[in-house]
């Protein structure tokens, strides 16, 4: 007997404001037992304050795989462009405001 279900097809959806992107040059990750946080900064040379852009919380089960998927798009990358130089940089002094960022 033949299987005729198809998978069923999520359909996404994506608004211009979100396809236009935010630019990020910095990330910090925190976690706790049940989720894993990770804020996206957008830093400037030589101005003394960046806010978070944006925040993405994932379950630690989805920040897994998405540990797995980026690792094997900069794998994908890596044989199409070469190495990807890592450049290291001095760190950076963090000062939170608050848990939501607000001074």
């Amino acid at each position: 007997m033949e299987d005729n279900k198809k998978d069923p097809q999520l359909n996404i959806e994506l608004d211009q404001e979100i396809a236009e992107g935010t630019y990020s040059n910095l990330a910090i990750i925190n976690h706790s037992v049940s989720e894993f946080i990770v804020d996206f900064i957008n830093i400037m040379p030589g101005v003394p304050k960046a806010k978070v852009k944006s925040r993405i919380i994932l379950t630690p089960q989805h920040a897994k795989r998405l540990s797995k998927a980026l690792a094997d798009n900069i794998r994908k990358f890596e044989q199409a462009h070469g190495e990807i130089k890592d450049y290291e940089q001095p760190p950076i002094p963090m000062n939170f405001g608050g848990t939501t960022g607000e001074a």
